[in-house]
């Protein structure tokens, strides 16, 4: 379910959600959640069934339980778009959370700031804590190691008989890693793995370090 890897001399945590644990911060950091997408796309006629608005949250609240953190993180991208019904489930899970809540703004948050504040969850542009950079869009900036989201990463690994499968991942780089989305319907993007890159392949139930033979540099289709 979980692996546990230092950066830099701090202890992380992976978990197969796609969620980040900073141990020596107890802070819980997620990216790319993407609310209020599945209602989106409904009210604009996609056919997705009711119970799927609610699994995001059921994924937050597993995050959070299995961690017992201090203080959450979101990476960019909370929201998909505009206000619609999931923001009182939002509003309802961070009143039950009862956790401090930063949210890194990233390209799609462009609810109004003070319906955050309203929640007491803080807004940044980006936040540099402690030799790291946490912000949405990936970047590498001298002096700083930076954890960020908005790719939605994944890799392309070969199997038997040449067969193919696709997975979400955490993708590590000399000076930053892009954490894969966590909300469900979000979309992948397949990045092809340099040499000094590392792979941590997401399943189910698993977090997987992948070595540079299991990875396919056939492009997804």
């Amino acid at each position: 379910m979980t692996l546990e890897i230092d950066i830099n001399g701090r202890a992380f945590v992976l978990h197969c959600s796609g969620a980040l644990y900073w141990v020596e911060k107890r802070m819980l950091l997620i990216s790319d959640v993407h609310l209020g997408k599945i209602s989106h796309f409904r009210k604009h006629g996609s056919a997705l069934p009711d119970g799927a608005i609610y699994k995001n949250f059921l994924k937050l609240d597993n995050a959070v339980e299995y961690f017992n953190p201090e203080v959450i993180c979101f990476l960019g991208d909370l929201f998909h778009s505009t206000l619609n019904n999931e923001w009182q489930l939002f509003t309802d899970w961070v009143n039950a959370t009862r956790l401090p809540i930063i949210l890194v703004a990233g390209n799609h948050d462009i609810i109004n700031p003070k319906k955050y504040h309203d929640l007491e969850v803080q807004v940044v542009s980006e936040w540099v804590l402690d030799g790291f950079l946490l912000t949405h869009h990936p970047e590498e900036r001298e002096g700083l190691f930076t954890l960020s989201g908005h790719i939605h990463p994944a890799v392309l690994l070969s199997g038997m008989g040449r067969q193919f499968v696709q997975l979400p991942c955490f993708f590590r780089s000399p000076a930053q890693m892009i954490l894969p989305a966590f909300g469900e319907f979000t979309g992948t993007y397949v990045l092809e793995p340099q040499e000094h890159d590392i792979i941590y392949a997401i399943t189910k139930e698993d977090v997987v370090l992948v070595t540079k033979r299991q990875v396919s540099m056939r492009k997804a289709r």
